[in-house]
């Protein structure tokens, strides 16, 4: 593997990356027809925790976040930091050091498919992060690595400049190419299911609206 650190990478216009970010993870899935979610061990550090942005990718080797400091300096306002590493990992590879450092550049948050520490500070900062585990494990600096190269974190590719959408129901990656069409796709399914709720929150079944009582005959169902 060559160890690169790529300085300037393309990122979506900001108003693409809002278009985005202002719908949930589990609409942006459905959305991209359910592409693009991480597994589910991806979790918040702290409740209500939410973030999106355009990626910056991190590969690390497990137990040394050598490249994750690497990354801040190319980090830009709006980036979200997506780490993995070269084996599976939850060493506590980023902690409130690292976090003050990315703030200051402006970055949005983490998404680290290993583990963090200092949580509480973390949650005092407002610093948002999903993360494979949390541990106190310590870290090295000594592996080189690479920084935006296409990688695959938590089963998912993401490529420098992608755009992240993080929130309380995990983690999602919309391809920039994609960005534009699936904000469009992801405003007409809420459109639809406003008058869904509306229909369901007037008295009206969801068997009735999605048309599942004859779904249920055709699997032998029977009502007695």
């Amino acid at each position: 593997m060559k160890t690169v650190i790529v300085t300037n990478i393309e990122r979506p216009a900001r108003e693409i990356v809002e278009s985005v970010g202002q719908y949930g993870v589990a609409t942006l899935h459905e959305a991209m027809g359910r592409e693009g979610l991480m597994l589910p061990y991806m979790r918040p550090i702290y409740p209500g925790a939410r973030t999106f942005g355009t990626a910056v990718t991190v590969l690390c080797h497990p137990g040394d976040n050598l490249m994750i400091h690497a990354s801040v300096e190319v980090s830009q306002p709006g980036d979200v930091l997506v780490v993995t590493t070269t084996s599976p990992s939850t060493d506590g590879m980023f902690g409130e050091l690292l976090a003050t450092s990315l703030q200051a550049r402006g970055a949005a948050g983490l998404v680290i498919e290993a583990g963090v520490r200092d949580v509480a500070d973390l949650e005092k900062m407002g610093f948002p992060v999903w993360s494979r585990a949390i541990s106190a494990q310590g870290t090295v600096k000594a592996t080189p690595g690479c920084v935006n190269v296409p990688v695959v974190c938590a089963g998912v590719s993401v490529r420098p400049g992608d755009i992240i959408v993080a929130d309380m129901d995990g983690v999602v990656c919309v391809p920039k190419e994609r960005a534009a069409d699936v904000a469009s796709r992801a405003r007409a399914r809420v459109e639809r299911e406003e008058v869904t709720r509306a229909r369901l929150a007037a008295g009206e079944l969801g068997l009735d609206i999605y048309g599942l009582r004859d779904k249920l005959q055709e699997l032998g169902i029977s009502w007695i």
